[in-house]
């Protein structure tokens, strides 16, 4: 079956528009922009949680060899 951009009733898909297709491309482009204020509060956990994760494996580690 071909991969035509136009549906069977003769319509243009509009999913197939260089137009549609930059303005997604430009609204990607913007989105990581306007996460970068929130990204400083996502390391701050996860370098708590690595650092909770080897504090209870030293912990077990203790008690296993203690």
């Amino acid at each position: 079956m071909a991969n035509n951009p136009q549906s069977p009733n003769g319509n243009q898909d509009p999913s197939g528009s260089t137009q549609m297709f930059r303005a997604f491309v430009d609204e990607g482009a913007r989105q990581p922009q306007a996460s970068t204020g929130s990204s400083g509060g996502s390391r701050v956990g996860v370098i708590v949680g690595v650092i909770a994760a080897v504090v209870i494996v030293a912990a077990v580690a203790w008690l296993a060899l203690g």
